[in-house]
């Protein structure tokens, strides 16, 4: 039987856009006020939360967002039940998703055609990525969708990847933290999504692009945005890409370099 080779792929920020920020956060935040009677920030509550669980390492309770849902309402003295899944489903419709470059389908397929096995590797639960993946067309296109509450643990541990028997190639990722880290934690090649790279990057090989002076500097912006203005004097090798990407077409090619060297 021949090894699966994979090539997995981080689904927010780099493959799609989903709903929850534009129009389920706002719904349940319309929806708590109301059942207060006053305007209550329930979001910013939950975000919190979010970020204290992923800071001590919880990551799989980190994203169970009813969960964090159903603490906040507890603590509000808001007994009903609300699930989040519903909210979801209602809106995974474009043009409330999308994609986030046009072509994804095509050049998923295309390394599909190559022989490459895909996996979303997410640290969003099923219930929640998959309603956006089927609006969009993407569920089909993937051989396994990896998530937290399925692995039973999340993104940056290494162990997130262990349900998958072959050769992870590569990791597609628009995250350092979350992405990058992961793949060099994992000893596998991590492809970097920043999309709009200005035209000097645009010009040099995604393998060149993150060792240009430039390419540093955007990507130690990324990574303290994401660290929270960690003081670092330089970059740590976790957080160092294999190559910069600036679009999912790259991809192709740079997994036959990769292939070749």
């Amino acid at each position: 039987m021949t090894k699966k080779r994979w090539i997995t792929f981080d689904l927010d920020g780099t493959l799609m856009q989903n709903p929850f920020g534009a129009w389920v956060f706002p719904e349940i935040a319309e929806a708590v006020s109301g059942r207060l009677g006053r305007q209550h920030d329930v979001v910013s509550e939950m975000v919190a939360e979010h970020e204290a669980r992923m800071a001590s390492g919880r990551y799989v309770e980190a994203y169970d967002w009813d969960d964090i849902l159903r603490e906040r309402l507890r603590k509000l003295d808001l007994a009903d039940p609300f699930e989040i899944e519903p909210l979801v489903r209602k809106h995974s419709v474009p043009p409330k998703v999308w994609l986030l470059e046009s072509g994804i389908r095509e050049v998923l397929a295309e390394l599909k055609a190559g022989g490459y096995s895909l996996a979303v590797v997410t640290n969003g639960f099923y219930k929640f990525q998959a309603p956006v993946m089927e609006a969009l067309g993407l569920i089909e296109l993937f051989d396994e969708v990896v998530t937290p509450e399925r692995a039973g643990t999340g993104k940056p541990d290494p162990a997130i990847l262990s349900g998958l028997s072959g050769q992870i190639i590569a990791h597609v990722g628009d995250r350092l933290d979350h992405d990058v880290q992961l793949a060099n934690r994992s000893n596998i090649a991590a492809l970097f999504i920043y999309r709009n790279l200005p035209a000097d990057l645009k010009s040099l090989s995604p393998f060149m692009r993150m060792k240009d002076p430039l390419g540093i500097r955007l990507l130690s912006e990324k990574a303290r945005k994401e660290e929270r203005n960690a003081g670092w004097s330089e970059l740590p090798s976790e957080l160092l890409p294999a190559a910069l990407v600036d679009s999912v077409h790259e991809i192709p090619a740079l997994l036959d370099a990769l292939k070749e060297s």
